[in-house]
């Protein structure tokens, strides 16, 4: 074959041209292999027709020798159709049995090769032992293998394990439950401050798993009596500001008392009163300690949030981490 001469671009398009053409041969190849294939079906689906209605035209003819009526002859032809069709269901329900018979064999083999192999031991030394002294006892040493007990099968599935495991796993997750619950029923006093440019401060008695807004609630109740602008305020209308941060209606006293949550200027998981840092010392230097909470009105808030102390609140992010601060 001569090799083509001339620059490497006319090089590689006739090497696509090749290949296309290659590709082009192959898919006639399998499209005419395709064809010839369709046509042995058909041709065997016909003469399968073709027998069927010769052996019945046969005996039809052997059948009615000399002269008959058309009925007779309508009526024979029908019978022999019926008898032949009825042969043809026969020997498909023969094939079908036959098939699944063979089916039922292939399963009985694959169980008793899985028996087999079920029995066999995994000791090295019974294997080793068991070819010395195979050919002394022949196929009665076949029936002491077993399983080695000195090798290792935890990392293997075991339903009674499993199922152990499982159980266990229940009882921790429901003593867990009933020790969450129990903690949550515990009372505790939440000392606060009613913030309308100065502090008024109150407590209440509440549950460590009563919600911001159950809080809010209570101590609405207790406040309207002293307070005429709280006398048509509602609970969605309230804030609850602890440690410069304004802490959402929906989260509850053991949310923060198990994250162990941290403020700006304290601790968010105790509810106890001391003196404010940052009026007695650096700001920037928390104690452990807690700063009673403040309740404030939206209005109020929307009004003064650009003087101190409403300033420096912001809403309660449990993403974000308060670093700076240090305890002394």
């Amino acid at each position: 074959m001569a090799q083509y001469k001339g620059t490497r671009r006319e090089a590689g398009r006739a090497m696509h041209l090749i290949k296309k053409r290659d590709k082009q041969r192959e898919q006639m190849a399998v499209l005419k292999q395709r064809i010839a294939e369709e046509t042995i079906v058909k041709s065997k689906v016909d003469k399968e027709f073709s027998a069927h209605y010769d052996a019945v035209e046969a005996e039809l003819k052997s059948s009615t020798v000399g002269l008959v009526t058309l009925n007779d002859m309508k009526a024979k032809q029908e019978a022999l159709v019926r008898e032949r069709e009825r042969q043809l269901a026969q020997r498909e329900q023969l094939e079908a049995r036959r098939l699944q018979l063979e089916a039922r064999r292939k399963r009985a083999r694959r169980q008793e090769q899985k028996r087999r192999i079920s029995g066999l031991s995994f000791s090295l030394d019974e294997g080793a032992e068991g070819a010395e002294d195979g050919a002394a006892e022949g196929p009665a040493s076949r029936k002491h293998l077993g399983k080695n007990p000195d090798v290792d099968t935890s990392f293997l599935p075991d339903r009674d394990r499993e199922e152990e495991e499982t159980r266990l796993r229940e009882e921790l997750r429901q003593e867990w439950e009933a020790k969450r619950e129990q903690v949550k029923r515990e009372e505790m006093e939440v000392t606060f401050s009613y913030w309308d440019g100065s502090g008024h401060r109150r407590t209440v008695r509440m549950r460590k798993g009563g919600t911001v807004q159950q809080f809010l609630k209570k101590a609405l109740q207790g406040l309207r009596g002293d307070f005429r602008e709280l006398r048509a305020a509602g609970v969605e209308q309230l804030m609850y500001v602890k440690e410069d941060l304004i802490l959402p209606h929906h989260h509850t006293f053991y949310d923060f008392i198990v994250a162990k949550a941290r403020g700006k200027s304290g601790p968010l998981f105790t509810f106890d009163v001391h003196d404010d840092v940052r009026l007695l010392s650096d700001a920037t230097l928390e104690k452990d300690e807690s700063h009673a909470g403040k309740v404030v009105l939206r209005s109020w808030y929307e009004k003064n949030k650009h003087i101190f102390p409403a300033c420096r609140w912001e809403p309660y992010d449990p993403e974000k981490k308060w670093d700076q601060y240090t305890i002394r």
